[in-house]
């Protein structure tokens, strides 16, 4: 035993002092004994978002939590007088990130991908208190998740969008979707987490447990630790659903709703199953005329008593609208989660896909959604913009201010609704190359500069800044415990170097202080 983990040690050594020479020792993948590093793979360096695209030094495709343990302890321990005591390391889950958060620019980049897949279901017996739950490993995708769960009747409560993304990766942001505003985002549905920390050390958090650690890492943007593994509540799972587009409507099981700038942007949205959209008229281009639409849907449960038209109609005579634009479909719970898979494919047939993906995603309260999107039909361009805009409701107290997570701060204090407003723009490079892409990011970092600040009092979602003093805006009144919370689980900065918020320290000092 001791012989294996001095090979360990010294395989790692040899990895490390490669990272430190100016002429990358590492000319080809090897395997240092029980940890597998490679020189470099096609993903370590790209993201969804194609706009930054930093190259590691070295790739270490983990077996087990205890090998990126024993990676970030040697990384974590090595001597101050070492130039490789500067690395870095990025934990890479499904890379969906924009702004090249989950990379590291000659450090290391840790793929979760390669973690043996787990999926343990607990199903609640009758009587039994508490909840279904779920043990899943970090580098899973919710996809497989839902598939694996709907086996036995249940699922996860909350969801995103796009199911092919990592349950490490939303954990890490929040994880949000039209299920948000009734049972709060992702973070909100976890009972205990497995983390490896900056300092290499696994440990399980819980609300009792390690709480520090389990509410800095939910929504702490890769900061604090890598998730390995989390337990997540599971509930009955509904049979079909009933969706409805219409301009306007109150929530039910799940709400989303979008801006029609174009019809472009109509059937570039995923939200309302485009091949089924023939009832909306031809769009004008010569005319500036900007569609509200929003989607819900009712769950049917069959152990339930469930009239889904007696609910419409109930829902409808609240709503102000335009009748001839009620649509109505019946799917799966399967397929009415999976929609977005079905786009994506139909995105990559056409080369549409692998593109550039300048989004923005904002956090706008109640107060100011009207200047935002006043701001926004400024801002863009109508007769150009190629992308969906959603724009739906969650609520405040549905989320734990515990967590690292950040939401709007001031309003009225009775102000509990919080809008997601999600400017999915695309740009083709074939149509918009460097100039134009620049442009698109400019405007969007106009765009943060005015909702940030009163009247509108937005904060980003999935953020991206360059400088601290912005970040310290970002974070408002949880700064100072963000950098606390760092200083505790990540003293020396090695972890998630692609966010830019905290500068890597070449040694841990007594009296050292994060700024």
């Amino acid at each position: 035993m001791e012989f294996a983990l001095f090979c360990t040690r010294i395989n790692v050594l040899i990895l490390l002092l490669s990272l430190s020479s100016p002429c990358k020792f590492i000319q080809s993948p090897m395997d240092f004994g029980p940890l597998n590093f490679l020189q470099e793979t096609k993903s370590a360096s790209l993201d969804f978002g194609r706009i930054f695209f930093s190259s590691p030094s070295a790739v270490l495709r983990p077996q087990s939590p205890k090998e990126i343990s024993q990676l970030l302890s040697f990384v974590a321990s090595s001597s101050p007088s070492s130039s490789f005591s500067k690395a870095t390391v990025a934990a890479r889950g499904a890379g969906h990130s924009i702004h090249g958060q989950a990379q590291a620019p000659n450090g290391i980049v840790v793929e979760m991908d390669s973690l043996p897949p787990s999926i343990e279901i607990h199903k609640k017996r009758d009587g039994e208190p508490g909840f279904s739950y779920v043990d899943v490993s970090g580098g899973t995708l919710w996809v497989d998740l839902l598939k694996e769960s709907l086996q036995v009747g249940l699922t996860p409560r909350s969801w995103t969008d796009y199911l092919y993304l990592t349950i490490g990766g939303t954990l890490s942001n929040g994880g949000i979707s039209g299920q948000t505003f009734k049972y709060g985002p992702q973070i909100s549905n976890v009972l205990q987490l497995d983390v490896v920390t900056g300092k290499g050390e696994l440990v399980t958090c819980s609300p009792n447990q390690s709480s520090e650690l389990f509410y800095a890492v939910l929504g702490g943007l890769g900061q604090f630790g890598i998730i390995t593994s989390a337990r997540i509540i599971l509930q009955d799972a509904p049979q079909k659903d009933q969706e409805l587009l219409v301009s306007m409507a109150e929530m039910v099981d799940y709400v989303e709703g979008f801006m029609v700038l174009n019809e472009q942007s109509l059937h570039s949205s995923s939200t309302a199953f485009p091949s089924h959209l023939d009832f909306i008229p031809q769009l004008d281009p010569s005319r500036s005329d900007v569609y509200y639409c929003i989607e819900f849907a009712v769950h049917h449960h069959q152990e339930k008593e469930s009239c889904v038209d007696q609910v419409v109609e109930e829902i409808s005579r609240k709503l102000s609208f335009m009748p001839t634009h009620i649509y109505s479909v019946e799917v799966s719970y399967f397929d009415f989660l999976n929609r977005v898979r079905m786009e994506e494919i139909s995105l990559r047939r056409r080369g549409m896909w692998d593109v550039h993906h300048p989004w923005l995603n904002m956090f706008v309260p109640r107060s100011g959604i009207k200047q935002f999107r006043d701001l926004l039909l400024e801002k863009i361009s109508p007769s150009t913009f190629v992308g969906p805009i959603l724009i739906y409701p969650m609520l405040r107290d549905k989320w734990d201010s515990n967590t690292s997570a950040v939401l709007p701060e001031g309003g009225p204090t009775s102000e509990n609704v919080i809008y997601v407003v999600g400017i999915l723009q695309s740009a083709n490079p074939r149509t918009c190359q460097t100039q134009c892409l620049q442009t698109i990011l400019a405007q969007n970092r106009r765009i943060v500069r005015t909702a940030t600040y009163p009247p509108i009092g937005a904060k980003q979602y999935l953020a991206h800044y360059s400088e601290e003093r912005q970040w310290r805006e970002h974070f408002g009144g949880k700064w100072e415990g963000f950098v606390g919370r760092k200083f505790e689980f990540d003293p020396l900065g090695i972890l998630a170097p692609g966010q830019g918020i905290f500068a890597r320290k070449c040694c841990k000092s007594p009296s050292a202080q994060i700024h």
